[in-house]
């Protein structure tokens, strides 16, 4: 059985709990795996017949200290990454979990040579279609973790269309941030005052505009879009933003100060469905006809009015089913996001050897 290499690209909070896991996993005959390279944005290890696994746990304690790898003894620079990847033969792939755009050319450079990859990192998926359908061509592509983190959203959708259903609509809640958020307001706490809570607890992005603009969830919607055969840009999907565009120019101090204002905008909306009882709720919404992202005033029946916190939940019309399919679970989270990863990665080193 052929040794499978594989290449860690990104070592954040993600990228630790997913080293862990690693760690801890024991091979099997169903597939045998060898860390050669871990990279973070300041340097790279690399070690062709794999970097020991007793140093892991050091590596993960050394990141979680706010380390850059480039302290690490004898890491390479990072602009090295492409030319040592070069040298590895497959089956070797690629675990892109950083948050990063600039990592698209080396995952299309990985893919010509047969790798296989596997994705948290959504920004490559959402890049021109010309580059999805690139990443996609040699049919070793794994990106479960990109949407709902450990729910397996993308897995449930191919396996629809593998078994030849329509898939004639999904809806669904992918921000736990903004789920937090609108639960406090449930409870009756201000709009403003509950984006400036969840942000103290780090639960929003460090811009907490990241989470409120919606751009995050419209990239899982134009994942879900194109994973089921839509050929979307993200230009093409309606965006709502939770705040006006006069507030993007900012400091994030003199955002949350004047996270007031949106109190008589979003906040009030959200006093006036509440009080008709119905409840406000930020909803992806994809259809055949296209993509959307806002806004959603639901009805107390509606699964989406009981859903509470940071949970996702998502909901799937397809054609032999009588009522939709239901995924519901953590959507966010370093722990359930390294399971769908490393789920990924041993489906995808099963298939390499398979072919090996």
């Amino acid at each position: 059985m052929a040794k499978v290499s594989v290449v860690v690209l990104g070592v954040g909070s993600v990228g630790r709990a997913f080293l862990a896991r690693l760690a801890r996993w024991a091979p099997s005959c169903h597939a045998e795996l060898a860390l050669v390279a871990l990279a973070d944005s300041s340097a790279v290890l690399f070690a062709p017949s794999g970097l020991p696994r007793e140093l892991w746990p050091a590596i993960v304690d050394h990141k979680a200290a706010g380390k850059p790898l480039s302290s690490w003894p004898g890491a390479q620079p990072v602009a090295e990454l492409g030319q040592l990847i070069g040298k590895l033969q497959p089956p070797f792939v690629v675990v892109d979990l950083t948050a990063s755009q600039e990592s698209l050319p080396l995952l299309l450079a990985a893919c010509e040579r047969g790798a296989g990859l596997v994705l948290a990192n959504k920004r490559p998926l959402c890049a021109r279609y010309e580059a999805w359908h690139a990443l996609n061509a040699n049919g070793l592509l794994r990106y479960e973790a990109t949407v709902g983190a450990g729910l397996p959203v993308i897995r449930l959708l191919q396996y629809l269309q593998a078994a030849g259903e329509t898939i004639r609509r999904v809806e669904a809640a992918l921000s736990g941030t903004l789920g937090y958020i609108f639960s406090r307001v449930d409870e009756g706490l201000a709009f403003s005052a509950a984006v400036r809570e969840a942000h103290r607890a780090g639960y929003t992005e460090p811009d907490p505009r990241d989470d409120l603009g919606g751009m995050d969830v419209a990239r899982k919607a134009l994942i879900i879009a194109r994973t089921l055969g839509l050929g979307l840009e993200l230009a093409d999907i309606a965006v709502e933003a939770l705040y006006p565009l006069r507030m993007g120019s900012l400091s994030v101090p003199e955002f949350l100060s004047a996270a007031a204002e949106l109190d008589s905008t979003v906040g009030r909306k959200a006093a006036l469905v509440h009080g008709s009882g119905r409840r406000l709720r930020y909803l992806a919404t994809i259809t055949p006809e296209g993509a959307t992202v806002g806004l959603r005033e639901v009805e107390p029946s509606s699964p989406f009015a009981a859903l509470s916190g940071p949970d996702n939940l998502v909901l799937v019309e397809a054609g032999s089913f009588p009522t939709p399919i239901r995924l519901a679970g953590p959507g966010a989270g370093p722990e359930v996001t390294a399971a769908a990863i490393l789920a990924d990665l041993l489906d995808l080193a099963c298939a390499l050897q398979s072919h090996s």
